[in-house]
């Protein structure tokens, strides 16, 4: 049931994530200008059935399902991973490893922007590494994508290293990345962020 009509206000929604689910609160919000689209998923683990959706999401968004972060190439196809679903729809992927007491977050693709799906996915990541007796988070973007520094930061993440021309090196590796990255910035470090275990992601 929609709370009760207030005038002059509009419907609003907000989004809680936890593993398993997305939950939905209603309010009335008299400053909000537009309304926003109703929104509620659910994350589970990948299992055999996601790994042709997994192999062709990656082609599509990362130009093969192989990642390279710091000199080393990932299957990310084969790893372990978290699907955001809404009706069976997917909604998101994340991917990730797990060596000694560090989680590796490989890749973070979220289908269906500014509906927490992201935040959730990597939520997910923290308490499947934090069972796992992880200390650590960590993952790698590059120096052209402003945004997701942004995005990682306002959920706590911190700045870990610059590994400058690091991009040469991945190339070798994978020479389907581009020299361009995004809005025309040249492709050249990876970025490494950070986020410890018993952190609480926003």
């Amino acid at each position: 049931m929609l709370p009760t009509f207030k005038r002059g206000c509009i419907l609003v929604w907000s989004v809680e994530n936890q593993i398993g689910r997305g939950e939905v609160k209603l309010h009335w919000h008299p400053s909000r200008a537009r309304l926003q689209k109703l929104t509620a998923f659910q994350l589970r683990p990948l299992d055999g059935n996601d790994r042709p959706w997994v192999v062709d999401l990656l082609t599509e968004r990362w130009g093969t399902p192989e990642i390279v972060t710091r000199g080393r190439v990932h299957c990310a196809d084969r790893l372990p991973g978290f699907v955001a679903e809404q009706d069976g729809q997917r909604w998101g992927l994340v991917t990730f490893r797990i060596d000694g007491a560090d989680c590796e977050v490989v890749s973070l693709d979220s289908l269906r922007e500014r509906t927490g799906v992201g935040t959730a996915l990597l939520n997910a990541v923290r308490d499947a590494a934090l069972e796992a007796g992880c200390t650590r988070i960590w993952l790698i973007t590059t120096n052209d994508n402003i945004a997701a520094l942004g995005f990682y930061q306002r959920r706590g993440w911190r700045l870990a290293a610059l590994h400058r021309n690091a991009l040469a090196e991945s190339r070798r590796l994978k020479p389907e990345i581009p020299l361009l990255g995004l809005d025309g910035i040249p492709l050249r470090d990876e970025i490494e962020l950070e986020l410890p275990c018993d952190s609480q992601s926003a």
